[in-house]
C-alpha cells in the first residue's frame, strides 16, 4: 500500500472517530463534554491534516506544508488540553506557545527559506513536547485514578512521542533535502508515518472513550454509597462498613464502639426558618462531626436529622471521651445563615461492642436507647449505653 493510500484510509478512520465521539457528546455527562469536545476537533485537526498531505501535489508547497504540520501541531496540543479538562486542570495559554512557535517556524522553513531539515525537526519537536507533556498528565494526573484505559493511553502517547522523534533524528542522518515528499515511495518510515499519526486519533479514542466510561462508572459507585445532601457514606453504605468492622472485632482484631447522633430541636430549624435553611444545618453538623473524626473513625448519615460514627477507640472506655469530642466540635462552631448565628447542638448515644451483641444491630438499638436517655436529660449531651 503507497503512503498516499495510507493517509487517505488513516483519514476515514479518524472521521470515522471524531463522527462517533461527536454523536456520543452530548450523552456524555457535563462535567465531560468539555474534554470530549476538545478530543473531537483535535482529532478532526489530525484529519484534516493527513487529507492535505494526500492531495499536496495539487497545491503550493509553501500554502500546504505550513497549513498540514500547523493542524498536527494544534490536534496533538488539543488532545493534551483534552486530558488536563478530563482531570479538571484549568488552561493556561502558555499551552499554545509550542504550537504556535512551530507554526512561525514551519511557515518561515516551507515558504521564507526553504529548509527541510529545520522544518522537520520544528515540527518534530514540537509534536514530541506535546505528546510527552501528554503521557505526564496521564501519568501524575487522575486524582488517585489509575484504569487500565489511562495507562494504555499513557504508554500509546508515550510510544508516539518516541516514534516522532526517531523520525526526525531519522531524516537527519539522512540529511533530506529540499525535495523531500511525506507520500514518497522507496522509504519504510513514509509508509509507517501516518500509521503511527493515525494511532492517537483512532485507538486513542478508543482508550479516551473507556476512560470517560469508567469515570462515569465510578461516579455511578459513589452516588450509590454516598447520601447527596451531606457528601457522608449513606446508610447503606453504613451498614456494610459496620458489618465488616464487627465481624473483625468479634475475632478479637479490634475494638467496635459507635455513636447514634440526632441533631437537637431540629425540627424547631425547619418550622422556623424552612427546610432549606435546614439542609444547610445538616450539611453544617456533617462537616463537624468529619472534621473533628480521627484514625478510622467512620462518619455516616443515617437518615434524617441522624448520624452515625463508627469510632477508632483503642478502648471501650474511650467511647465517651470520643463522643464528647464530637459534640463540642458541633456545639463550639456556630451555624450562620443569613447574618444570623443559630446555635446547634447534638446528643449522642455511644454503645461499646459487648460480648451479647449479635450484629452491628444490636448495637445501633442500645445506642438508640442510649440516645433516648441524653434527649431525655436535657440535650446536648453524650450517653453511654448499658453492656
Amino acid at each position: 500500500m503507497d503512503p498516499i493510500t495510507i493517509f487517505i484510509v488513516a483519514t476515514l478512520m479518524m472521521l470515522a472517530n471524531g463522527a462517533v465521539l461527536g454523536f456520543m457528546h452530548k450523552d456524555l455527562p457535563v462535567s465531560l463534554q468539555p474534554c470530549a469536545e476538545t478530543w473531537r476537533i483535535a482529532t478532526l485537526l489530525l484529519a484534516g491534516s493527513a487529507v492535505l498531505y494526500a492531495v499536496q501535489y495539487e497545491l503550493p508547497l509553501g500554502l500546504v506544508s505550513p497549513m498540514a504540520n500547523g493542524m498536527v501541531m494544534l490536534g496533538c496540543t488539543g488532545y493534551w488540553r483534552a486530558l488536563r479538562q478530563f482531570d479538571g486542570v484549568p488552561d493556561r495559554w502558555w499551552m499554545l506557545l509550542p504550537a504556535v512557535a512551530g507554526i512561525g517556524g514551519v511557515v518561515w522553513f516551507a515558504g521564507v527559506r526553504p529548509d527541510t531539515p529545520s522544518r522537520i525537526l520544528l515540527l518534530s519537536g514540537v509534536v514530541a513536547f506535546v505528546l510527552m507533556a501528554g503521557t505526564l498528565q496521564l501519568v501524575r494526573g487522575g486524582t488517585g485514578e489509575r484504569a487500565r484505559s489511562r495507562r494504555a493511553l499513557a504508554g500509546l502517547f508515550f510510544l508516539v512521542g518516541l516514534f516522532v522523534a526517531f523520525r526526525a533524528a531519522y531524516f537527519l542522518v539522512r540529511r533530506v533535502g529540499p525535495s523531500f515528499d511525506i507520500t514518497g515511495e522507496g522509504a519504510w518510515i513514509n509508509a509507517a508515518s501516518p500509521l503511527v499519526t493515525a494511532l492517537l486519533p483512532v485507538v486513542g479514542t478508543t482508550a479516551f472513550l473507556f476512560m470517560c466510561s469508567q469515570r462515569i462508572g465510578r461516579q455511578w459507585e459513589l452516588a450509590a454509597a454516598t447520601d447527596y445532601l451531606t457528601g457522608l457514606a449513606n446508610r447503606r453504605t453504613l451498614l456494610a462498613e459496620g458489618a465488616k468492622r464487627f465481624a473483625t472485632a468479634r475475632q478479637g482484631g479490634t475494638r467496635l464502639a459507635l455513636a447514634l447522633i440526632d441533631v437537637d430541636h431540629f425540627k424547631a430549624i425547619n418550622d422556623g426558618h424552612g427546610h432549606e435553611v435546614g439542609d444547610r444545618a445538616l450539611q453544617h453538623v456533617a462537616d463537624q462531626l468529619q472534621a473533628s473524626a480521627r484514625g478510622l473513625d467512620f462518619v455516616a448519615r443515617h437518615g434524617g436529622e441522624e448520624f452515625v460514627v463508627l469510632l477508632d477507640v483503642a478502648q471501650h472506655g474511650d467511647a465517651h471521651a470520643a463522643g464528647e469530642r464530637l459534640r463540642l466540635a458541633v456545639a463550639g462552631t456556630p451555624f450562620t445563615t443569613g447574618g444570623t448565628s443559630l446555635p446547634i447542638t447534638i446528643s449522642a448515644g455511644i454503645a461499646a461492642q459487648a460480648d451479647g451483641d449479635a450484629s452491628m444491630d444490636q448495637m445501633l438499638r442500645r445506642a438508640d436507647d442510649a440516645l433516648y436517655a441524653a434527649k431525655r436529660r436535657g440535650r446536648n449531651r453524650v450517653e453511654m449505653a448499658e453492656s
